[in-house]
């Protein structure tokens, strides 16, 4: 059966279901031209938005406002009610896909998602992945789940497509309107319709992928081929470390030749980079596969928070610095730089591998909301009037906060601490060593 999609108008209703770093500026986007309902299950995040407060910082106050100032054709409502939604004819799913402690896909926010859609869906309805998966789980996974609790026939009553998320928390450059959307559909029909609906409000422009799972596996590579390139460069610093030479200068003269690829040593955190490959490392095993560069990629990137407090320690006992009960200082909790976003941040191995020394650790991020951190690690950060009062052994720069540049080191270090700076944001001659 051949479904006719009727052209795109402005009396069309989306909603999307998830409201964080990927789900909220979508919506904001989309309310530019239509009638949105934004859906949370978290309910403080709701009343937030309700107000005009994104604690996310991906969205500014003036652009929510706006966009909550609904009119009769287009605007922004944000609900926690699974009953609101039922308006929509388009669903985009946009909710987190984490990993487990096991470093296995954790596909239960996506298939509780599925359900709370499914509950509500309607002939004619347009589902939409947005989250990172792996090929085949879009009609896979959530298909199964969206005929079981809407009781209607997969390309029949209903149609999918997936598009991929490229949100880059805190870039204000790269937004979601100005990067290039890849799209896909169930059907040569709905494919279309997907396309064209992306492609009213991306300014980039849009890419049609043939097929749902090449989409699902184009994103999932994007990161890992990221991941495999930052694991290189890790690897290298390693060895240069040893062999007494500055891994960034050795990259700067390297960067001369035209098509070599400068990526840089450091931490791999995040809800992308450092969860994504081990999705497409979980397929390959289903498929009788061992990943093997992508897994040692990944085992590289995860070793070097441990990497640096064993070397940052080594630094202190070549001072005489008594190790234990020793004072160190670690700035930055984010995965990344001038970003609230604490997921998956590999700063916390740092201060664990500290603590396996029983260093005293204290952590300073202006960025970061202190009880998020409090709740998500159990760390008490500390505010900047301490900071100023203290008098440390050792200092981690593990995040390039530009607030950081500001800091005076040498007021805050003992006259044998040490400094490592994990990002390379100071002049090299003012920290005792670098990745």
């Amino acid at each position: 059966m051949c479904i006719k999609f009727s052209v795109l108008k402005k009396k069309s209703t989306i909603a999307i279901i998830g409201l964080g770093y990927v789900g909220l500026p979508l919506a904001v986007a989309f309310a530019s031209k239509y009638q949105v309902i934004g859906f949370d299950i978290n309910t403080k995040r709701v009343a937030q938005l309700q107000l005009g407060n994104d604690t996310t910082l991906e969205v500014s106050s003036k652009e929510l406002t706006n966009a909550l100032d609904a009119s009769s054709d287009h605007g922004l409502v944000v609900t926690s009610e699974v009953s609101d939604i039922n308006k929509a004819d388009v669903y985009i799913i946009t909710v987190p896909t984490p990993i487990n402690e096991k470093h296995q896909p954790l596909l239960i926010p996506l298939q509780k998602a599925c359900e709370t859609v499914g509950s509500v869906l309607k002939k004619n309805d347009v589902i939409i992945i947005e989250s990172t998966v792996y090929p085949g789980v879009t009609e896979e996974v959530c298909v199964p789940i969206l005929e079981q609790f809407s009781s209607l026939v997969f390309n029949k009553d209903f149609f999918v497509g997936y598009s991929p998320e490229r949100i880059n928390p805190g870039d204000k450059k790269h937004t979601v309107t100005k990067i290039l959307k890849v799209t896909s559909g169930s059907t040569p029909e709905a494919a279309k319709f997907i396309d064209k609906l992306y492609a009213s409000i991306i300014t980039a422009g849009t890419h049609l992928a043939p097929s749902i799972k090449v989409a699902e596996a184009a994103k999932v590579i994007e990161n890992s081929q990221r991941d495999i390139n930052i694991a290189f460069v890790n690897e290298l610093s390693k060895i240069f470390r040893l062999l007494d030479i500055d891994t960034q200068e050795v990259l700067t003269a390297a960067a001369t030749k035209w098509n070599f690829l400068k990526f840089s040593p450091g931490l791999v955190g995040g809800h992308c980079i450092g969860v994504d490959p081990y999705y497409l490392a979980q397929k390959a095993k289903d498929v009788g596969y061992i990943p093997e560069i992508i897994l040692a990629g990944r085992k590289m990137n995860d070793s070097m928070g441990s990497y640096v407090a064993q070397e940052t320690v080594k630094l202190m006992i070549d001072k005489e610095v008594s190790i234990k009960g020793s004072n160190a200082l670690v700035l930055g909790i984010t995965f990344k730089e001038n970003c609230p976003d604490i997921r998956n941040s590999r700063a916390i191995d740092i201060i664990r591998e500290f603590e396996t020394y029983k260093v005293n650790i204290d952590v300073y991020d202006p960025w970061a909301n202190k009880d998020e951190v409090k709740q998500e690690y159990d760390l008490d950060l500390i505010t900047n009037a301490s900071l100023l009062k203290a008098n440390y052994d050792a200092i981690v720069l593990a995040v390039s906060h530009n607030e950081f540049l500001s800091l005076n080191l040498e007021k805050l270090i003992s006259a044998t601490g040490v400094i490592f700076d994990v990002k390379s944001l100071y002049p090299k001659s003012y920290t005792d060593s670098r990745l």
